[in-house]
């Protein structure tokens, strides 16, 4: 069970009681300013994380292993698209736990991340196989005598 779910309506109950019993009602009004800012404050940056995903294509990323380097166990699903400005695409089917979603870079390198309830608990970084030349002559520094 997620307690997060119940404890912050718990706490935003208790302050507006501790509120009223301290402040009466001026003091729920200003409980209550205070919360309907903090979740439109949170409006905001999810619709700004939103709008910046809306202008790139599903499941881009400038650099997949810049991305590798920056996650984090426990980064919420929001932060990711942030960092990504793309929706990542999903493989896993929709409502099952837990959800997989792959971004992908120019160079077909691509980070699949398992996120758990909203959390990132596994990534994993693919890189393709690079193409090496077949014959050691071929290199300049063998054609040169160095």
């Amino acid at each position: 069970m997620k307690y997060q779910k119940i404890l912050v309506p718990v706490i935003g109950i208790a302050l507006l009681a501790g509120a009223w019993h301290t402040w009466g009602w001026p003091g729920v009004a200003l409980v209550t300013g205070g919360l309907v800012m903090w979740v439109l404050l949170y409006v905001n940056r999810l619709m700004t994380a939103l709008k910046r995903a809306a202008d790139r294509p599903i499941g881009y990323v400038d650099s997949a292993v810049m991305l590798h380097t920056r996650l984090k166990r426990g980064l919420g699903l929001l932060k990711v698209i942030a960092m990504t400005r793309s929706l990542g695409t999903a493989l896993s089917p929709e409502g099952e736990q837990p959800e997989f979603y792959r971004w992908t870079d120019a160079s077909e390198s691509h980070v699949t991340c398992e996120f758990v309830d909203g959390k990132l608990v596994k990534w994993e970084l693919v890189r393709p196989e690079q193409a090496e030349p077949a014959d050691a002559s071929d290199s300049p520094a063998a054609a040169t005598g160095s």
